[in-house]
């Protein structure tokens, strides 16, 4: 067994030790080897002091950039809009082809849809038809004229030869050579002549109501059936859907072998080269906006790596609950006051769209420079808006038909 007891010797020792240790001085406590060194707590010091340093000069450089950078407005309630334009049927009929799928870029007139053509083309080879029956009416009451005028011209010859011989019998009368019952009777041819002459210019002036004043274009009974003709060439034209605008396919609903109605909604075109920025501003943002300041737009689909230019077109006639479907009745219960935010559209430039494409609906953040405030805050009139496209009225092709139609019932030839 180890005996842990110590002598009255080793006591003695172990007192002086203690009472050497608490006579030593501090330099003397230090230069002992089992005392922790002091380098550590220094480099700590050290480090929060230049640590605080930094955090200050950031907190200062903030302030000095916050001070003179020029006024601006920011949000991140921003979205891309553009036009969505409707490809709808015209006219009913069955989808034969499709030409055109959902992002499929398009060009304006390239082809879309096809519907069947039958009920079309049976619809305007009848109205040629009742246009070559309406030329060739105008061309008969043309004849009835003619043949009036002949008849008035006979009528007048009869007339003068019966008014001839009434004076002969008349001045033979005189002398006895002729009875009276003689000189009655050419009386009375000279009344009959004269009736017929007048039914034969009543006749004539008939006929000549129905053609007079106009040529075979100008007739109402022909311009009708030329109207017919254009109709029917213009629902056989809707047979055939192009695009009216360049740009992407979206939101194609139509499949082949549909049966569609007119009005029936088939797919859209999205043109990505005119797309702007409705920035959602709250209302106490507003008041330093102005048309025509410059705006940086970034879009959350390419980051801070890429910025979009634009401009200030003008600010929302009203809130978005002002035209929901189911406004707020403030006036009624209980009230909380909430800050509203009105639409900024802001112009984007297209050359940075082709560069750096954008969708309808990304997410961007915008921020508007408000130094200049010189510009009004109401947007002027604006341009009229650019066309799609052209009205279908059938093209040449059918107003040659109607010319060469015309020409044969005329008995012109071709």
């Amino acid at each position: 067994m180890t005996d842990n007891s110590n002598t009255p010797l080793d006591r003695e020792d172990s007192m002086a030790d203690d009472a050497s240790n608490q006579n030593a001085t501090p330099a003397q406590a230090q230069a002992k080897p089992d005392s922790p060194p002091e380098h550590p707590r220094k480099t700590r010091r050290w480090g929060f002091i230049i640590l605080g340093a930094v955090v200050l000069i950031a907190a200062i450089v903030y302030i000095v950039m916050k001070l003179l950078a020029p006024p601006s407005e920011e949000t991140d309630d921003a979205y891309v809009g553009g036009n969505i334009v409707s490809i709808t049927a015209r006219e009913g009929g069955t989808v034969l082809a499709l030409h055109a799928d959902n992002t499929q870029a398009v060009k304006r007139g390239d082809p879309l849809i096809d519907l069947d053509p039958a009920t079309a083309d049976v619809a305007l080879s009848s109205a040629e038809a009742d246009l070559g029956r309406a030329v060739r009416m105008f061309r008969s009451n043309n004849s009835t004229v003619d043949e009036a005028q002949a008849e008035i011209a006979s009528a007048q010859a009869d007339l003068q030869r019966a008014r001839n011989d009434y004076q002969r019998r008349a001045a033979a009368a005189k002398d006895g050579a002729v009875s009276g019952e003689e000189v009655a009777h050419a009386r009375d041819a000279v009344t009959t002549a004269s009736a017929a002459l007048n039914v034969a210019e009543a006749k004539r002036a008939q006929a000549a109501s129905v053609v007079q004043g106009t040529d075979v274009y100008d007739n109402p009974a022909v311009a009708s059936a030329i109207a017919a003709v254009r109709r029917a060439a213009i629902s056989r034209a809707y047979m055939h859907i192009n695009s009216p605008i360049g740009g992407v396919i979206a939101q194609r609903t139509v499949q082949l072998g549909q049966r569609v109605a007119p009005g029936t909604p088939l797919m859209a075109v999205v043109p990505l080269d005119s797309l702007w920025v409705d920035a959602n501003f709250r209302e106490t943002q507003l008041q330093h906006l102005r048309v025509g300041q410059p705006a940086e737009i970034h879009a959350d689909i390419y980051g801070k790596n890429v910025t979009y230019h634009g401009k200030v077109l003008g600010v929302g006639a009203g809130s978005g609950n002002a035209f929901a479907l189911l406004p707020p009745q403030n006036a009624s219960g209980n009230w909380i006051k909430i800050v509203q935010r009105l639409p900024v559209r802001i112009a984007l430039d297209p050359k940075e769209l082709r560069d750096n494409p954008l969708r309808v609906g990304l997410s961007v953040d915008v921020t508007v420079a408000t130094s200049d405030r010189s510009g009004p805050t109401v947007a002027g009139a604006a341009p009229p808006a650019g066309g799609t496209d052209q009205s279908i009225d059938g093209g040449p092709q059918v107003d040659a038909r109607i010319r060469q139609i015309v020409a044969e019932n005329l008995g012109r030839g071709k």
